[in-house]
């Protein structure tokens, strides 16, 4: 299911912003790079999601879990920064490192580029085969 900001024209999306992928296959990918662009204000959850990335979000995108933990390796500055609620849940994810944040909360604010890495653990459980 498409983010809630696919209705945004590529014009208007014009912050450069790369997913690094891990386990391509897990999120439903077969590339390990996607290059897109995302508009000021957008979070990246969204802008993952609306490029076909299914990025794990049990909670919806609300910052009540911390599935859709991610780290970002490049462009940290053009981000909002992490509010309480963001790194009450992001201590609780695996793999926590000083670039960790969740993909719901980090909202476009500069220029960018923007570069995520998502780790081969985040997986949407429903595009896992059954065990």
């Amino acid at each position: 299911m498409p983010g809630q900001n696919a209705h945004k024209t590529v014009d208007q999306a014009t912050v450069p912003v790369r997913y690094v992928m891990e386990d391509p296959e897990s999120l439903g990918m077969t590339q390990h790079e996607i290059e897109t662009r995302g508009s000021a204000g957008e979070n990246l959850l969204d802008i993952a999601l609306d490029h076909g990335i299914e990025v794990e979000h049990a909670c919806g995108g609300v910052c009540a879990c911390s599935t859709c933990h991610v780290y970002v390796t490049e462009g940290m500055e053009h981000l909002s920064e992490a509010e309480e609620d963001e790194e009450d849940r992001v201590e609780e994810a695996p793999g926590l490192q000083a670039n960790s944040r969740l993909s719901c909360q980090c909202r476009i604010m500069g220029d960018g580029p923007i570069v995520v890495k998502i780790p081969a653990w985040n997986r949407n459980a429903v595009k896992e085969a059954p065990h």
